[in-house]
């Protein structure tokens, strides 16, 4: 990929679910190093968007190209997606019993550390160093490894597990689909100070959210609006703040007007 080409981007994507189109000619580009804010109203097409470029089997892709480092993902599985770069956090993570989050952890980082590095997978000791690193980097005990993943975690912990894997994967693209639902003031800003302490300029990310608050704490350089399956307004910081003030009548407005015309 030379660099003057896009790490991600997304050309008149149309995408939907049994029969229903939902995402209607989506048009992205995301650079490294920068963070991207995509907000909408619910029914959008934010998440679905999230999930098709992830890859989730369930939805079928009509038209368009998802490119990311020069390659058009589409033609990937998911898995493939992943060790590629690509990273998504769920609004909901997934609850699995009897596997500790150290094994669930370690099986994903030596699939992408082969996927990178080739050869064999980082040795018991070393990925066990790794982890102790990011854990402490996040301000986590290290008790949080030895349980069930997702078992019995709070909101907030659970969260606080997609970033660990975050850390660990050290993916080139994330999205962070609707991070802040469901957590409290306190666990918010948890959460996001360590998404901004993982975050590098070598990467990008894509942070979907309904709210301002969380863009108080990871602050983004552009923010993209979702209508009716599109995006149909962008801006700097400054257009979530208007979202704030406004809501999104004044967007579905403009947006009538230029449909209108």
């Amino acid at each position: 990929m030379s660099d003057a080409q896009p790490l991600f981007q997304v050309e008149n994507l149309h995408a939907g679910i049994e029969g229903r189109e939902i995402l209607r000619g989506v048009n992205l580009t995301i650079n490294r190093g920068e963070i991207h804010a995509l907000m909408g109203p619910n029914g959008s097409g934010k998440s679905t968007l999230a999930y098709v470029v992830a890859g989730h089997p369930n939805y079928e892709v009509l038209e368009g190209r998802v490119m990311f480092k020069g390659e058009n993902v589409l033609e990937m599985n998911a898995d493939e997606r992943a060790r590629l770069g690509m990273f998504l956090a769920f609004q909901y993570p997934t609850v699995i019993p009897g596997v500790s989050m150290a094994n669930f952890l370690r099986l994903a980082v030596n699939s992408v550390h082969q996927a990178r590095e080739g050869g064999k997978p980082l040795a018991p000791r070393e990925f066990r160093r790794m982890m102790r690193e990011k854990m402490a980097m996040l301000k986590m005990d290290e008790s949080f490894a030895s349980r069930y993943l997702n078992e019995g975690f709070s909101g907030g912990e659970k969260k606080r597990a997609e970033i660990l894997q975050l850390a660990l994967l050290e993916p080139d693209f994330a999205i962070l689909d609707e991070t802040d639902s469901g957590l409290d003031i306190d666990a918010l800003r948890t959460v996001a100070d360590g998404v901004n302490t993982v975050f590098t300029p070598h990467q990008a990310m894509l942070v979907i959210t309904h709210y301002q608050r969380l863009l108080n704490y990871i602050k983004p350089h552009f923010v993209h609006v979702m209508l009716e399956g599109r995006v149909v307004e962008s801006g700097g910081p400054e257009l979530a703040l208007t979202l704030e003030d406004k809501g999104y009548d004044w967007v579905k407005e403009r947006y009538a007007e230029v449909v209108g015309s």
